[in-house]
């Protein structure tokens, strides 16, 4: 059995895991719709809302 060191360790981790995921989801999503896109969009008109 785990000891409650390791129990702690691997619950630290899950969470550290769950908040990198929920804060890098969506600038993943943009970033592969930027690479994959054709042609691909200059990046100030992909930030910028006045472009």
């Amino acid at each position: 059995m785990p000891s409650e060191e390791t129990k702690e360790r691997i619950v630290k981790v899950v969470e550290i895991g769950r908040m990198t995921l929920h804060y890098a989801w969506i600038p993943f999503i943009i970033y592969v719709g930027f690479t994959r896109s054709n042609p691909q969009p200059s990046l100030i008109k992909l930030i910028s809302p006045l472009a």
